[in-house]
């Protein structure tokens, strides 16, 4: 059994966003042609994508291939829009959401989906994350790494977060308009650099900023392995030793206390590091990742786990699927292949 935790999905269609808000900056996708399209913002290529990326049937027939039995589905982070209106990305967030859990519906046994939330309104993200739990069914929510100039320890977001313990839903927290773009304009480098710093910021925002010291039951994932974090924990707490006046301004919790006490997947494409990453964070706050259907993901989600004959058969089941399950809060039943 194999349950990924990290999958991204859009609709095939969408109305004109621009047209629809009345101002631009909005994603539109250009079905240039058969089973391909063009993610745009406005007349600038993003990325090209593939059917996979619409198509449940095509996503459950690639899933079958490689053995994936469960994916969780979540929205390309482009489209988080934190940049436009409160009320127009409360808007977007609905369509996406409803598609999602419309995909979730017709496929329950293949798929669970998490949302997306107008963050840059909190009162308004609450509303959502409660609908989205509460009335579609989906298992939590997918956010950015930062919203706007806010980083995840903002105190205007502490109650989104405060919620979603309360409702039991799933946080994941995915990087997305990386800091430093201005320097990192070749090699790919923001997808390559910036995206694990951006996921190290979050992480060290919610440490540092006692998100999860006030909040214990809060499940919150990162993607990429948790970017940077685990190879700088040794200058983060040493940081905090030395500069406590500096660090430990909010919380005087040593950041490697919370090791173990919030999730990160599986996506770091080498052995070492991802037995580096088990045992600093452990295989039950570890779960499988593929950022499908995108190419800098794992093309054979869960290869590298089975691959690694460090890892018993149990650590592999709970890496495969057993975190995932925990994570997401769900049983088991009903998912066996």
């Amino acid at each position: 059994m194999k349950i990924d935790i990290h999958t991204h999905i859009l609709p095939e269609k969408w109305p004109d966003l621009c047209a629809r808000y009345g101002y631009d900056g909005f994603i539109r996708l250009d079905h240039h042609k058969p089973c391909c399209a063009r993610i745009m913002q406005g007349d600038k290529f993003f990325r090209e994508i593939q059917d996979n990326c619409w198509s449940p049937g095509r996503r459950i027939e690639e899933c079958g291939g490689v053995g994936v039995t469960v994916q969780v589905l979540s929205t390309v982070p482009v489209m988080f829009s934190y940049w436009a209106k409160p009320k127009d990305v409360l808007d977007l967030s609905k369509m996406l959401n409803d598609h999602i859990a419309g995909v979730v519906r017709d496929f329950p046994k293949q798929f669970v989906g998490l949302g997306t939330l107008p963050m840059q309104a909190p009162e308004l993200a609450i509303g959502e994350l409660e609908r989205c739990v509460g009335e579609l069914g989906l298992c939590g929510v997918q956010i950015g790494s930062h919203v706007n100039d806010w980083n995840l320890d903002q105190p205007e977001l502490f109650p989104i977060f405060e919620r979603a313990a309360e409702l039991g839903a799933a946080v994941f927290v995915h990087p997305w308009d990386m800091l430093g773009r201005e320097r990192m304009e070749r090699y790919w480098l923001p997808w390559l650099v910036g995206m694990p710093t951006e996921t190290t910021v979050a992480i060290c925002s919610i440490l540092f900023g006692g998100v999860l010291e006030r909040l214990p039951n809060l499940r919150i994932g990162f993607a990429h392995g948790g970017g940077g974090f685990p190879g700088s924990i040794g200058r983060i707490e040493h940081g905090f030793n030395v500069r406590p006046d500096l660090c430990a301004t909010v919380n005087d919790k040593n950041p490697r206390s919370y090791l173990g006490k919030f999730y990160v997947d599986s996506l770091v494409h080498d052995a070492d590091v991802l037995r580096h990453l088990v045992s600093l964070i452990g295989a039950d706050h570890v779960a499988l990742g593929s950022d499908y259907p995108f190419p800098l993901g794992e093309a054979e989600p869960g290869l590298l786990i089975e691959s690694l004959d460090a890892f018993d058969p149990e650590t592999k089941d709970r890496l495969l699927w057993r975190t995932a399950l925990e994570f997401l809060g769900l049983k088991r039943d009903g998912f066996d292949p």
